[in-house]
């Protein structure tokens, strides 16, 4: 057993594997370490032990005394414990049914004409600016939030309002203004709910995911907003970060770039081999031990933190063949990024989605795309739960 270490530990850069987590992965798959806030919990590193957990009942997000948890930082969102320790389970049954059917693949193939054409449309308008361009403002970042105000019935308009919100919310270093982000937030949400049953929309049987919530029966407008809020982070926080990351991971390495200019048909693959990059899933999914158990033989008591790391598990050589090593034509497949079982990410097919087209039209029409500046020179958020690149200058 290791001895215990604290998070977040040192990552020598975005696109080089850390390597204190390759030596803990070498010595085992489960690790006692001290949060960023100083808090005990377990970190699992192992593919095998991360993707059998994922779907394990014995790990919740609930706490039966959450104010004696440990807590990975200070978000309000992901910071520490999440729902009611009785019902939990209960409680996300239900919400995946209701919002589930949202996310099917029949909706997915609808709504990608209209994703095709908005990424066509910023691509028109980056193709107009001289180079070099900042691709993480151009494409990065507008293209989810449009992509996810059509789909829940959010005007796009108030975007630089509701990212303030967003940003504010996944603050992992200061508790009070996460807080506060996520209360404008909801009562964004409330608002947005009201007027649209003050102006009919509701009733006129709107075909946006906010408006069929308030629509369902056993659904309060409060519920509707919560759940629609709550989609409106997680839709297009993490794929704002999955297109720059992917880009990036792509241009700084030329020769995957140009293979997939050869071959758009790899597009598919690729897009899976972004998912499992470095910087899309690693820090640990926090989870809490619902009772006493064993993970690779280590004790694990009720109530301990225990945290996931899909990112780790995803470099896991006992899983992938040279898993840092970015491989447009990887034969294994199983990423973690998504999560597993009960608990896959309900957004799933719509992140695949946007990068699919963002990847297909790109390669399409900047054929030459390359970075304007050196690796070492891009700049990441650390103070947010998503993380991601500030900017991605380039050239074409």
């Amino acid at each position: 057993m290791t001895t215990a270490f604290q998070l977040p530990f040192e990552r020598p850069g975005p696109l080089e594997p850390a390597p204190l987590l390759r030596r803990l992965q070498e010595q085992g798959p489960i690790h006692p370490i001290r949060t960023a806030v100083g808090d005990p919990a377990w970190l699992v590193t192992g593919y095998d032990q991360v993707q059998a957990l994922l779907d394990d009942n014995r790990l919740g997000r609930a706490h039966r005394t959450p104010e004696t948890a440990s807590r990975t930082g200070k978000s309000a969102l992901f910071g520490g414990p999440q729902g009611d320790f009785d019902t939990e389970q209960a409680d996300h049954r239900r919400m995946r049914a209701l919002l589930q059917p949202h996310f099917s693949a029949g909706r997915m193939r609808a709504l990608r004409p209209r994703v095709e054409a908005l990424t066509s449309a910023l691509l028109d308008e980056l193709a107009a600016q001289e180079p070099p361009a900042d691709l993480h403002a151009a494409l990065a970042v507008p293209l989810p939030i449009a992509v996810i105000c059509e789909l829940l019935g959010v005007p796009y308009d108030d975007r630089a309002q509701f990212r303030t919100w967003t940003q504010a919310a996944a603050d992992v270093t200061d508790q009070a203004r996460s807080e506060q982000g996520l209360a404008e937030l909801f009562g964004y949400g409330q608002r947005l709910v009201a007027r649209k049953r003050r102006e009919g929309r509701i009733n006129d049987g709107e075909t946006d995911v906010i408006s069929r919530l308030a629509m369902t029966e056993g659904v309060s407008d409060d519920e509707a907003a919560m759940m629609g809020m709550f989609l409106l982070f997680a839709g297009h926080e993490t794929t704002v970060v999955a297109i720059g990351m992917g880009v990036l991971w792509l241009l700084a390495h030329p020769d995957q770039w140009q293979a997939l200019v050869a071959d758009p048909s790899r597009i598919d693959v690729a897009v899976e081999e972004i998912l499992r990059a470095p910087g899309l899933g690693g820090g640990g999914i926090p989870r809490y031990a619902r009772t006493g158990m064993e993970i690779a033989g280590v004790p694990v008591q009720e109530g301990d933190l225990v945290l996931l790391d899909t990112g780790a598990a995803n470099h896991d050589t006992a899983a992938f063949t040279d898993p840092y090593r970015l491989d447009i034509a990887r034969r294994e497949t199983g990423h973690l990024t998504f999560g597993r079982g009960a608990r896959y990410c309900i957004g799933a097919p719509l992140a695949r989605l946007e990068l699919n087209v963002v990847f297909s039209q790109l390669v399409a029409r900047f054929p030459m795309l390359r970075l304007a500046v050196g690796v070492a020179e891009l700049t990441f958020n650390p103070q947010v739960l998503t993380g991601g690149l500030t900017a991605l200058p380039v050239s074409w």
